[in-house]
C-alpha cells in the first residue's frame, strides 16, 4: 500500500493517540520513525509500532513519562527516561548537552530506563548540523553470544558517529551484529520463508535462514570476535555506565508483557573548534582524498540521497502492516 507523508503522519498518530500516548509524545515518536521510512529502513520504522503500541497499553512502556534530567557536573547531562519512550529522553537531552559541549569543548549525555531508540545515526546527525561531532551507543536486549560462548550475553547494541562536513555530514551508524535484528523480524512479519545464511545461529548454535528459529536464537556478530568484543564495549559505555539493564538483564522489544527493558544509552559530543580552530579545512583534506577517488561516497551520503528522493513521493507499506496500526488507531 501507498501512503502520502501526511497519511503516514496520521496513521502512526491514530494509533499512538488510542494508546493514551499524549500527544507531544505520540509525534516525536512518530515522526522519528517516519524519519526512518524515509532513510529506507523499515526495519527502524512503522513496522515497530504495533510493538510500541501495545507495549504503552500493557503499562511496560510509560507511554505519558517524563524525562528527570540532572548536571552531577558541568559538563554532564544524566536523564532518566523513567521507563518511557526513549526518543522524547534522548530528545531533550541532546538540548541540554550540546551547549555544554559547545562552552566546554566536550560533553556526555547519559541515558537510563530507556527504551529502542530507533536510529541511533539521527541523534549523530542533529548534532552534526549544529557544527559537533556525536558519539551515540545503545544496548538492546541479548541477542549475541560472546565469541566461543552459546549464550546470548549482548544486544546487537548499535554505535554511531556523526561529523560536521560543508556539504552533508558524516554518518556512520552500524549495529554489531551482522545484520540488524529489526531486519529479521521485519521479514518475519512479511511472511518471508528465509534470511541470508550467515545472519543468525538457531537456538542450538547452528547457522539458520528460519527469521523464526533466527528469533529464538542468536545474531551473528559483525567481524566475528572483534565484532563480540565491541559490542561488550557498548554494552560498558550505555547500560553499565548509565546504571541501566544489561542486555541480559532486558525484557524483549517485541513482546507486551513483562518488565520494562530498562536499558541505556550515551553520547559524547564534542566541539571539534576547541581542538582544531581549522578543523573544516582539515577535515577537508581528507574528505577530498576520498571522494576524489571513482566509486567512493562518504558515510551517509546514500541515506541522505535517498531521503531527497523519496520527499514527497508515496511510501510503501505493506498491506498487513497498514492493517496492524490501522487496527490499533481505531480502538480509540
Amino acid at each position: 500500500m501507498k501512503l502520502t507523508y501526511d497519511d503516514m503522519k496520521k496513521l502512526g498518530m491514530d494509533a499512538f493517540l488510542a494508546a493514551r500516548v499524549p500527544e507531544d509524545i505520540a509525534a516525536c515518536v512518530t515522526d522519528a520513525l517516519l524519519l526512518a521510512e524515509l532513510d529506507g529502513m523499515p526495519s527502524h520504522g512503522f513496522s515497530r509500532i504495533p510493538f510500541y503500541v501495545d507495549q504503552a497499553l500493557s503499562g511496560k512502556v510509560k507511554a505519558d513519562a517524563r524525562p528527570q534530567i540532572s548536571h552531577p557536573s558541568p559538563a554532564i547531562t544524566l536523564v532518566d527516561a523513567c521507563n518511557g519512550y526513549a526518543f522524547p529522553a534522548i530528545d531533550e537531552g541532546l538540548k541540554a548537552t550540546a551547549p555544554l559541549a559547545k562552552q566546554y569543548g566536550i560533553a556526555m549525555l547519559g541515558v537510563r530506563r530507556s527504551h529502542h531508540c530507533g536510529m541511533l545515526g539521527h541523534y549523530v546527525e542533529r548534532m552534526a548540523r549544529e557544527g559537533l561531532i556525536c558519539l551515540a551507543f545503545s544496548n538492546t536486549p541479548s541477542a549475541m553470544a560472546p565469541w566461543g560462548g552459546s549464550k546470548a550475553s549482548f544486544g546487537t547494541n548499535p554505535l554511531a558517529f556523526g561529523c560536521p562536513n560543508e556539504k552533508a555530514p558524516i554518518v556512520v551508524d552500524m549495529s554489531l551484529s551482522k545484520v540488524a535484528r529489526g531486519k529479521i523480524m521485519n521479514a518475519k512479519q512479511k511472511g518471508l520463508d528465509s534470511i541470508p545464511e550467515g545472519w543468525a545461529l538457531d537456538a542450538d548454535g547452528k547457522p539458520t535462514t528460519s527469521p523464526e528459529a533466527a528469533l529464538k536464537g542468536t545474531m551473528v556478530p559483525l567481524g566475528d570476535a572483534k565484532g563480540a568484543a565491541l559490542a561488550l564495549m557498548v554494552e560498558i559505555l550505555s547500560a553499565t555506565l548509565t546504571n541501566s539493564n544489561h542486555a541480559f538483564e532486558a525484557s524483549s522489544f517485541f513482546e507486551a508483557e513483562g518488565p520494562a527493558p530498562g536499558i541505556g544509552q550515551s553520547f559524547i559530543v564534542i566541539n571539534p573548534a576547541s581542538f582544531n580552530p581549522e578543523f573544516p579545512k582539515t577535515l577537508e583534506r581528507l574528505v577530498r582524498q576520498i571522494t576524489d577517488q571513482p566509486g567512493t561516497r562518504l558515510p551517509g551520503a546514500r541515506r541522505f540521497a535517498l531521503r531527497e528522493e523519496k520527499k514527497g513521493q508515496a511510501m510503501e507499506l505493506p498491506d498487513a502492516l497498514y492493517e496492524k496500526i490501522a487496527a490499533r488507531g481505531k480502538k480509540a
